[in-house]
């Protein structure tokens, strides 16, 4: 099996917090949205993982890609990474990784993250996750006849169709298909608001008979932008929380302080005169003083003093002192 991660946007709905590293790379409940993607969808797969591949922009560097690889590796599989230097949609940056696009694979985009528990149809050709939502109109949904079957991929409906929206994350019992169903799309410039789709090979694969069926996730939590993502944080700190895992630091210092779970709490952390959480992520080495924080994210060595926040977000190595309430500052600010 292999796992395909197309990730080469930075999230400019998610600045200033990804002006200085892409929005995948961003820690939500202590580790980095895509590690945490990539460890689910391969729990949740239960079977081994041979390669891992990245598509990426060129300018994310040779840490990023170095964090990536760590990411296979700890899975036992082998990491790739592909570039995609220009935004021309999801199909093409898919057909960008073309040389990994063969066998099993599942293809999942590094904005999201789920909680689910099931098992592969592998009678059908092709899996796509979906989530019920309440307003199916602001999102892709996907069509079924009698059989539970998909024969339809619509996108933001203006009538009801279902209320079954696609997450991003797709399985192909084998890749190799897809691959030769968007390379028509590439020759043929089928194009959608400039960009090349993945929905467009997969109807034309739709239009050959293959079986698609849907795989329903427990819990869908994006990560597009800084309310959502904070929100997001609190879930996971929950789901985390109640799974028994430790989130708390042993070397973290508390000096007249207060820790309200769920929080995450990383090493080399320092909280005093201080009320932390619920709801809390505080990346290692940030220090907080004279501070009531909740429902918060905030990542590596951040110092915070003097401060009533609720619903914020704050970068790595900036220092915030101040009445303001709810704030997204990203790394290395300023506001004393």
């Amino acid at each position: 099996m292999k796992i395909i991660v197309p990730m080469a946007g930075r999230g400019s709905r998610l600045r200033p917090h990804t002006l200085t590293i892409p929005k995948p790379l961003i820690p939500v409940a202590g580790k980095p949205i895509v590690h945490r993607l990539v460890e689910d969808i391969a729990g949740v797969l239960n079977q081994e993982i041979e390669e891992v591949a990245f598509i990426i922009h060129e300018s994310f560097g040779q840490k990023v890609e170095e964090e990536l690889i760590a990411i296979a590796k700890k899975l036992g599989a082998r990491g790739t990474i592909y570039y995609q230097n220009e935004a021309l949609g999801t199909g093409h940056a898919i057909m960008c990784a073309k040389d990994s696009l063969s066998g099993p694979a599942v293809i999942a985009y590094a904005d999201t993250l789920i909680r689910a528990d099931f098992d592969l149809d592998k009678t059908a050709d092709s899996v796509i996750w979906v989530k019920q939502v309440e307003d199916p109109s602001a999102f892709g949904v996907i069509n079924l006849n009698e059989n539970n079957e998909i024969i339809e991929l619509v996108e933001k409906p203006k009538d009801f169709v279902s209320d079954l929206a696609v997450i991003g994350i797709y399985y192909f019992k084998d890749v190799a298909v897809l691959k030769n169903e968007l390379q028509s799309v590439l020759d043929n410039n089928i194009v959608h608001g400039g960009e090349y789709q993945i929905n467009d090979g997969i109807k034309q694969m739709m239009a050959k008979g293959m079986k698609f069926v849907p795989g329903k996730v427990d819990e869908w939590m994006d990560c597009g932008n800084k309310d959502v993502t904070v929100e997001t944080n609190s879930r996971m700190l929950g789901f985390l929380h109640n799974d028994g895992e430790n989130l708390i630091a042993e070397t973290v210092r508390l000096e007249n302080a207060t820790i309200i779970p769920p929080c995450y709490i990383g090493e080399d952390v320092a909280i005093i005169n201080s009320i932390v959480g619920p709801n809390v992520s505080l990346g290692k080495g940030t220090h907080v003083t004279n501070t009531k924080i909740q429902n918060s994210l905030v990542q590596t060595h951040a110092h915070i003093k003097n401060a009533k926040l609720d619903n914020a977000m704050i970068g790595n190595h900036a220092t915030f002192d101040g009445e303001f309430k709810s704030i997204s500052i990203g790394d290395y600010s300023v506001l004393e």
